[in-house]
């Protein structure tokens, strides 16, 4: 009797991000400042891998605490590696950090190095993320990449952190997807102190 291979369980693919009502990730500059005061308006200490102590609400920080401790790779741009200065030299959220670019930045292509530089696309590098995460999500940051991947229907589930804030202008995730509409199932909305936590399943085809 043939014996049944169980596939082995995989974890979700995964956007999120804090945004404006207006749909503003960050300013004109890249600056998040209004929008991450949420992350100190609570009495709640959240610690985070690379990052000094996050102050918010209890509900904002049981949601974090189980979708970050849920990630096991990162998947994102080299702007956003630029941008965020290598992020001090630490890996995101202490896991494996996979960067989409078209050329290699010598400096950080050495033993040791926390993060994996992917000059394929997107498709690879999630790819590449797969073999190390295991059964825990991927997540995918930098808007270039989060919308390669929504295009090519590689993500999971998004989630939007929303501050009750009009920017008026800056960067924007969602632009550029295409005429196409991708539909969203509403699965989760939580109430913290200066921010409501949104999460969305995303409808495969």
């Amino acid at each position: 009797m043939q014996q049944r291979v169980q596939k082995k369980p995989m974890g979700k693919i995964t956007v999120g991000f804090t945004m404006s009502l207006d749909g503003f990730i960050a300013g004109p500059n890249d600056d998040v400042g209004p929008l991450f005061r949420w992350y100190f308006s609570g009495d709640t200490e959240l610690k985070v891998a690379g990052a000094p102590p996050f102050k918010i609400s209890r509900a904002s920080a049981e949601l974090l605490r189980e979708t970050w401790g849920a990630i096991g790779a990162i998947v994102t741009g080299r702007r956003d590696f630029d941008v965020s200065n290598a992020w001090g030299g630490n890996a995101l959220l202490g896991v494996p950090t996979f960067i989409v670019t078209h050329s290699v930045p010598q400096e950080w292509a050495t033993p040791g190095s926390p993060f994996t530089f992917v000059t394929e696309g997107v498709e690879s590098a999630v790819e590449k993320a797969r073999a190390v995460a295991g059964d825990k999500d991927i997540n995918i940051g930098g808007t270039q990449i989060v919308q390669q991947c929504l295009r090519a229907s590689l993500v999971d589930e998004i989630q939007i952190d929303l501050v009750p804030i009009l920017l008026g202008a800056g960067i924007r995730l969602f632009d550029q997807l295409g005429p196409d509409p991708i539909e969203l199932e509403n699965i989760g909305v939580i109430e913290g102190k200066g921010v409501t936590h949104l999460r969305f399943r995303v409808k495969k085809l």
